[in-house]
């Protein structure tokens, strides 16, 4: 049976409920999702320009508390408050990664912790 190791890490905001940061089982990572909160402050950075690079960020340091980085991202989760930021989103998402680009799930939902702009959860390999 495969161990189930929990991620936390101060170099991103900590989770606002009963949750972890991420999860390591195998050799698979699994990031919660993360807003676009700047972890020293608490706030959020201003718009969803900087609130989806803040996210990435956040998405970064949680995996490289496991040891790994963005470029062994397998999968990857965004979820929007408003498609209409769809292009501006991916303008900063793809600042961060490099192909071959992981898959990736993008879908506008009614609301977001904390009334967030943007959320991203990850999956990625160890």
């Amino acid at each position: 049976m495969m161990e189930k190791q929990v991620l936390s890490t101060t170099a991103a905001p900590g989770a606002i409920g009963p949750y972890s940061q991420g999860v390591v089982i195998g050799d698979l990572i699994y990031t919660s999702g993360q807003l676009g909160l700047v972890p020293e402050t608490g706030q959020f950075a201003e718009g969803v320009e900087a609130q989806t690079a803040q996210a990435l960020n956040n998405v970064k340091a949680i995996l490289e508390a496991a040891g790994s980085g963005l470029e062994k991202v397998v999968k990857t989760t965004v979820f929007l408050k408003d498609m209409n930021d769809f292009v501006k989103v991916n303008e900063i998402y793809g600042s961060f990664f490099a192909e071959p680009y992981p898959a990736r799930s993008a879908v506008e939902v009614a609301r977001l912790p904390k009334d967030g702009l943007v959320e991203i959860e990850v999956i990625a390999l160890k």
